[in-house]
């Protein structure tokens, strides 16, 4: 495992101390209860894009690959090995989305737009990555379709967000699917194809964009409101 995998504590670490810095003790450990803002979630609708926009794009992502001659092999999925990974992925997803989501989304959305947010957000998170993929020795090209995924994953985790009156739980869960359907990709994920799943995600993302902007809008008055103690 790259040093660089324990990056993953980080965001909740800073969201916690910054959250004590503006309002002490009981703002940091507010922050942290939100982890569990499961809540929030009303309509049970909204559970169907968190839970399978991303096994979506990995299916049609195998499917044109195959179309296309390639030979990636059958997907090879053990429930225990699900199991385990979706309880590690959803702790690290709950770790940096205290960070991403609950501490950093709300005040950039109050000074600017849901798209604006997504967009900062979801290159930092790229940037944040990236000496894990020079690590891993992942060619520029390679990086740039990964990033273009990344942030557009960002847009829709914003949009859903929103959507779910501002769960940061429903955004953890959608980071754990994610990361669970790259491990499940043939074989462990070395079949990945970042251009064709940042391809996938931005269609993803631009239709939500540009059919439901509305639904992917927070109300400023509320986005401050959630912010705790200044």
């Amino acid at each position: 495992m790259p040093v660089a995998a324990v990056a993953v504590v980080c965001p909740a670490l800073a969201g916690f101390i910054l959250a004590c810095r503006r309002g002490g003790l009981p703002n940091g450990c507010a922050l942290l209860i939100r982890a569990f803002d499961v809540g929030r979630i009303g309509a049970k609708a909204i559970w169907l894009p968190i839970l399978l926009i991303s096994p979506a794009v990995g299916i049609v992502a195998f499917v044109i690959m195959r179309l296309g001659g390639s030979r990636i092999p059958d997907p090879q999925i053990a429930l225990p090995n699900v199991l385990a990974l979706s309880a590690v992925f959803l702790v690290s997803g709950l770790s940096e989305e205290l960070g991403w989501s609950a501490y950093a989304l709300d005040p950039l959305q109050a000074r600017s737009s849901a798209l604006a947010a997504g967009l900062l957000i979801g290159a930092v998170w790229a940037i944040w990555r990236y000496p894990a993929l020079v690590q891993a020795h992942r060619s520029v090209v390679w990086i740039g379709w990964w990033t273009l995924g990344t942030v557009s994953m960002r847009i829709i985790m914003v949009w859903l967000f929103n959507r779910t009156g501002g769960s940061m739980f429903g955004a953890a869960v959608f980071h754990a699917v994610s990361n669970l359907c790259w491990q499940l990709f043939p074989v462990q994920g070395s079949w990945f194809d970042p251009r064709l799943h940042g391809l996938l995600m931005a269609a993803v993302a631009l239709v939500l964009v540009l059919w439901y902007p509305g639904r992917g809008q927070v109300d400023r008055t509320l986005a401050l409101a959630r912010l705790g103690p200044s």
